[in-house]
């Protein structure tokens, strides 16, 4: 057993008596916030009480309810997440019922769901919280029966002595509420975990096939009306005037009006983000009326010019200036080729690159380029608002809650307290609903129109708003002596309005001289998080890179990765490398023995391979390729991953497997492009997803099987799929792949 020491005293516990119900409830936070001051003071708590990180509410017939503090979109948190505590907690898993916690940035923290860490975040907090609860009964068992707490034990819901005495949990919840927190919790060791890496179906499975209203689409309202936003055109672009005569006259129309999301000078968050800043909004009784109404708009647009917004940032306030350009793809693509050969930043050196590459017997050089992306969630955007001069209730999905309650309280004019944020569950994420504008937006209506309102965009809508996987280009160069040793390696890359280079991932750490260099070119057009945000381009292109370097040194793609991870382990260059060796070793070799890598027997198959490190994890994949008809389709993968500790084995099964489907639909078909800042995809017959025939017939997943806390899982297995299907391409065709998308047409001979 596992012995953890804490602090907590009864009051940082927070523990409320149900009397009446003869039950307990446990509210816990191991996270501390200052911004809880004031509530914490309303409760007569000290300062230093923590924020809330889960919730157990036990009654006197043995009922466990386990509170999910995470926003779902289908990552599964809302079984995996309470799996953790009940796990300590000690219960039957069968008896335990599920509930999404509200938004409560005191009790709850920020509640984000994104960059694979929600287990991550919580997996010692919920456990702490579950071994504490299983503690104080225990403690009450023993009191009420006059024998030592050692002498108590549990299993399943049940405490249990030698004497023959025994009682269910809900019993003794009561007593166990009057109890002080206790200060050494023993957590158990993996050896022991009865729940944890046991599959569990999808606590929300049912509701979900069943077609209950669980996502935001769903909400209702009594006097519910409908919004839409007219934007403009292209990026690049604002209203200069409108005509809503014709609008006003279509069935249940209520109003037509512009206002703006931010007024000129107001400080946006982190996650702020303005697209177009001047709505024209058309609200009506129906969906479909305010969709036809709203095609009899009389707009006249006009250029916007540069702008200034100002930046909330870790920095302190910052002006930032944002280009009026109407630019097309053609024209970005130019731009970043000139901007390539400047001087640029400089994030790592190693050594002297400059000597190597000047004295290398064979230099390779390439570039890689990959445009926009769309997130395209399955769920359109929308929205529930009702705002009044008093107070303010929206609802709706969203994955940062916390991180968007600030701008709305200040947009709004409205205290926090005045404020309930009610998180539905998503039809998709992917780090587009980590943007709240959306949220804002439909307040914003709310207030104006003085009613409830749901804002919803058509699928025409969002893809054309922006909020996009940037537009980025990399130019990777390897110098060879003259016995093909690997003795130099060099990135420099660039985007549209960001770079993609970590610098301080492999092969970092493992090449004497190393350079890497990043430079961005700013833009109107609004990106954000898009599935393993930056990673997703520079796997592509670096572990293509990295194959073709193997291709000239005459060695195994697999065998060369693994001769640059045993020098980083045992000769590490540099201080700052990212990644552990050994556990990216160790992926690498899962997928090659799980593969049969260069067995005979798959001969009928191309073969890519690819592994990377993000967020805390290591993937692996094989990709397998077969021709049909002279196309090129992915027949079978094999994935590799080490995120630690698998909580739900079934659930993340599904997660890589999705990942996989989903690198191998944007490695072929993503593409977002523009013409003279218009977005030219609107929906999906012109913007390419995979379909379910190019799905791969089987994608066989391994986990490396280890006790390490877990880390994350939903982004990690992403990125190195593009560049497997990039490399297997190769093997078909006998063409390398450098520009995304690799084909647009399902039918196209590469």
């Amino acid at each position: 057993m596992t012995s953890n020491k804490s602090t907590f005293n009864r009051r940082s516990f927070l523990k409320a008596s149900l009397l009446s119900g003869g039950g307990m409830m446990l509210s816990v936070s191991w996270l501390s916030s200052a911004k809880a001051a004031d509530k914490l003071q309303e409760l007569n708590v000290p300062e230093q009480w923590a924020q809330l990180n889960g919730y157990i509410q036990i009654t006197a017939d043995n009922k466990v309810k386990l509170i999910c503090p995470n926003p779902e979109f289908g990552q599964n948190v809302m079984t995996s997440l309470p799996m953790i505590v009940a796990e300590e907690l000690d219960v039957d898993w069968k008896a335990v019922a599920v509930d999404m916690g509200p938004h409560d940035n005191v009790k709850l923290g920020p509640q984000f769901t994104g960059g694979s860490n929600s287990v991550r975040m919580y997996w010692k907090p919920l456990r702490e919280a579950g071994a504490a609860a299983r503690q104080m009964l225990r403690e009450a068992a023993a009191q009420t029966w006059s024998v030592p707490v050692e002498e108590v034990t549990t299993k399943a819901g049940v405490l249990s002595h030698a004497s023959g005495k025994s009682a269910k949990y809900g019993e003794m919840a009561s007593k166990a509420a009057t109890l002080p927190v206790p200060k050494g919790m023993k957590l158990k060791s993996p050896k022991d975990f009865s729940i944890v890496r046991k599959s569990k179906k999808n606590v929300e499975g049912q509701k979900i096939v069943t077609g209950k209203p669980l996502f935001g689409l769903d909400y209702r309202a009594e006097g519910m009306l409908i919004a839409m936003i007219q934007h403009p055109p292209a990026f690049g672009m604002k209203l200069k005037s409108f005509d809503a005569s014709q609008t006003l006259k279509m069935p249940g129309i209520k109003e037509v009006f512009s206002l703006k999301l931010y007024e000129d000078g107001f400080e946006q968050g982190g996650f702020d983000t303005r697209t177009f800043n001047e709505l024209l909004v058309v609200v009506g009784k129906t969906t479909w009326e305010v969709m036809n109404a709203r095609k009899k708009l009389k707009v006249e647009w006009e250029p916007m010019g540069d702008t200034k917004d100002t930046m909330q940032g870790r920095g302190g306030k910052r002006e930032v200036t944002v280009p009026g350009e109407m630019e097309s793809t053609t024209a970005q693509l130019e731009k970043m080729a000139e901007w390539a050969k400047k001087p640029a930043q400089q994030l790592r050196k190693d050594g002297d690159p400059e000597t190597a590459f000047k004295n290398a017997a064979q230099i390779i050089e390439r570039t890689y380029n990959a445009p926009f992306l769309a997130h395209n969630c399955m769920e359109p955007m929308n929205f529930f608002a009702h705002v009044t001069a008093e107070k303010a209730l929206v609802a709706g999905p969203l994955q940062a809650p916390g991180w968007a309650e600030p701008t709305l309280s200040k947009l709004l004019n409205l205290p926090a307290d005045k404020i309930e944020i009610q998180m539905t569950r998503m039809g998709g994420g992917f780090g587009r609903r980590a943007y709240s504008q959306y949220m804002y937006e439909a307040a914003l209506i709310s207030k104006h129109a003085k009613a409830p309102i749901k804002l919803i965009y058509t699928r025409e809508d969002d893809m054309t708003y922006g909020i996009y996987r940037p537009m980025y280009t990399a130019t990777y160069r390897a110098a060879l002596d003259a016995n093909k040793n690997l003795i130099g390696f060099h990135v420099k890359g660039g985007g549209i309005p960001e770079h993609a280079i970590h610098a301080n991932r492999f092969p970092a750490g493992a090449v004497e001289n190393y350079l890497a260099e990043g430079w961005e070119i700013p833009s109107n057009i609004t990106i954000g998080a898009f599935r393993a945000p930056r990673s997703n381009f520079n796997a592509a292109a670096e572990q293509s890179f990295l194959d073709e370097v193997a291709e000239a040194m005459g060695k195994d793609p697999i065998e060369f990765r693994l001769d640059l991870l045993k020098r980083a382990k045992e000769a590490p260059v540099g201080k700052n490398n990212e990644y552990d060796a050994d556990r990216y070793a160790g992926v690498l070799t899962l997928v090659r023995d799980k593969s049969a890598w260069n067995k005979p027997g798959n001969e009928k198959y191309h073969r890519g391979v690819a592994a990377y490190f993000c967020h805390n994890s290591y993937a692996a994949h094989v990709v397998d390729m077969v021709t049909r008809d002279g196309v090129p389709y992915v027949e079978r993968v094999f994935s590799a991953m080490d995120c630690g500790i698998v909580i739900n084995p079934d659930a993340a099964t599904n997660m890589v497997q999705g990942a996989v489907v989903d690198g191998i639909g944007n490695a072929f078909y993503g593409a977002l492009t523009h013409k003279n800042g218009a977005a030219e995809q609107s929906n999906f017959h012109n913007y390419r997803m995979i379909r379910h025939n190019e799905a791969p017939k089987k994608i066989e997943v391994h986990f490396v099987q280890n006790d390490l806390d877990p880390t994350g899982l939903g982004e990690p297995p992403f990125p190195p799929v593009f560049g497997a299907v990039a490399n297997a391409l190769y093997k078909t065709t006998g063409k390398r792949q450098y520009n995304q998308p690799f084909k647009t047409d399902p039918g196209k001979r590469i």
